[in-house]
């Protein structure tokens, strides 16, 4: 008769798999909690001490660590040697082992946790069978995963055993789950010891992509186990085709940018940076003000907003070639408009605001480099203004906008923003001066196309950095900025000041800079 051994800490199905397992002519051995609910249910149970001769000791500490319990997961049934010893030792061979761990991962996240309670919840004896039965997998079945339990009845009932490709694929997911959970115990005990020289990172694969950045290269998205919202991780998919690795980055940056914002915002986004982003009083009004901003490079580009998509703004956004749409929700109406776009890409994402700092991990070759998320961006106040002409109410809103989405343009960053709208936007350069020249030009053009005067209009200007020299507020001034937000810090700061108090501009000075490479 096979013989199977129970100890599990999740009890999701446990009760059925062991109840088909005895119809299936097996011996049922268990320990603790798990017999009893196995006993509970009408099965008829061997205790573990029976096998082991042995009570369970430590208030159930010891109990699984015993030879008669190892020597029968692990002896092998194909040496004369093995099969003699444990004849000799009274000890019958156990077929299979259901065991799942101590709930550590759930015990630490609790926010009262003590580290009494953490070590309590380190199982001993667990992953010791899962890893002995594992590693016999040729003769030892090891289920650690409830969604497995069908399967192997399945192949039992069938042929009277799990396959050897079965077995194999389970101790694979055996040894994988003793990993992740001495992952999880190695990140907090050095946590609690102050160690910091490794590091472990846990992600599940999500989905394989078709191709990286280019066709010629491989690539793959997986998950973080942490669950953190404005992810794509954990995004409800509602219509169109699958993501790709740009998506994926471009819409991951829209995310962040959205995170900015409590009132009603949106922005579009080509190759990581914003090409418009407005506030409005709703859904509709924000994304009005987004498309004007650039209705060129909008084309082909990724939309975000913080606000449920309704039928109107749907209506407004359908007749525009865009990638993908994600908000924290679609309305049914809209989702009619919407879905009739087969390739459309339509992604429900979490908002919900959060006050964690997660950390933000980034590949070089040969290594790592982690920092914790830029999350923090200070309000723009009037007590920041280092010069003679002051902002007055109007011009502070524009220049909190600015502020909130400068920081996640590519570094050399200069925005410029009327009226809660971006205008112009300078990514990437290699100097500061040639992004005020894109961004100030397209403010201009804009302003043009309307048959009017960007010198009249009262811009607001924010940059990522400081200004190195007093270039950028010169050029600022031929085009009528009002005021320019920037994070100071040059040995040179005093020459920007003169210059802007020459032309008449407000300049405030945050003291925090926002790079981003």
């Amino acid at each position: 008769m096979k013989r199977a051994l129970f100890s599990v800490s999740d009890k999701n199905g446990v009760v059925e798999f062991a109840t088909r397992l005895v119809e299936l002519g097996w011996e049922i051995i268990a320990t603790g909690g798990t017999m009893k609910m196995l006993q509970d249910a009408g099965l008829k149970i061997i205790n573990i001490s029976e096998v082991t001769g042995f009570p369970e000791i430590c208030d159930g500490r010891v109990k699984t660590l015993h030879p008669k319990v190892h020597g029968a997961l692990l002896g092998r049934r194909d040496l004369e040697s093995h099969r003699r010893q444990l004849k000799e030792n009274g000890i019958e061979y156990i077929d299979l082992v259901c065991v799942n761990l101590y709930p550590f991962r759930q015990t630490i996240a609790k926010p009262d946790v003590t580290m009494d309670d953490a070590i309590e919840n380190i199982d001993i004896g667990g992953p010791s069978m899962l890893r002995s039965a594992a590693k016999n997998w040729k003769s030892v079945t090891v289920v650690c995963d409830p969604a497995d339990y069908s399967l192997v009845i399945d192949e039992i009932k069938t042929g009277g055993d799990t396959t050897p490709q079965t077995r194999l694929k389970l101790s694979a997911k055996a040894y994988t789950h003793t990993a992740e959970y001495d992952m999880m115990i190695a990140t907090y005990m050095r946590g609690q010891a102050g160690l910091n020289e490794k590091l472990f990172l846990e992600y599940d694969l999500k989905q394989g992509l078709r191709y990286g950045e280019n066709p010629h290269q491989e690539a793959k998205f997986y998950a973080s186990v942490e669950k953190v919202p404005y992810s794509l991780a954990t995004a409800e998919q509602l219509n169109g085709k699958e993501l790709s690795y740009n998506n994926i980055q471009d819409a991951n940056a829209a995310l962040n940018i959205v995170r900015e914002f409590d009132e009603p915002f949106c922005v579009g986004l080509k190759h990581m940076n914003p090409c418009g982003a407005a506030i409005g009083k709703d859904v509709v009004e924000a994304w009005k003000k987004t498309f004007e901003a650039d209705k060129v490079s909008i084309f082909g580009g990724i939309v975000a907003t913080n606000q449920e998509i309704n039928k109107e703004a749907a209506e407004l956004m359908k007749p525009v070639f865009l990638e993908i749409i994600m908000a924290p929700s679609f309305s049914a109406e809209a989702l009619e408009v919407l879905c009739t776009k087969k390739n459309l890409r339509l992604l429900k994402v979490d908002m919900t605001k959060d006050n964690a700092v997660h950390k933000q991990y980034v590949s070089m070759n040969g290594g790592l480099l982690v920092q914790d998320q830029d999350l923090s961006t200070k309000t723009v106040v009037p007590e920041m203004c280092v010069t003679e002409t002051k902002p007055d109410a109007t011009v502070m809103s524009d220049l909190n906008f600015a502020w909130h989405i400068v920081k996640h343009v590519k570094s050399n960053a200069i925005v410029v923003v009327k009226d809660g709208m971006t205008l112009g936007v300078g990514a990437g350069q290699m100097n500061r001066i040639g992004s005020a020249e894109i961004a100030l030009k397209e403010a201009a053009a804009a302003f043009a196309e309307k048959g009017e005067d960007v010198r009249k209009a009262g811009l607001v200007m924010a940059s990522d950095g400081f200004f190195p020299f007093d270039d950028c507020v010169t050029l600022a001034a031929e085009y009528g900025v009002k005021a320019i937000v920037q994070p100071g810090g040059s040995i040179r700061d005093n020459d920007s000041i003169v210059k802007a108090n020459e032309a008449g501009i407000a300049m405030l000075f945050t003291g925090m800079r926002h790079f981003k490479h």
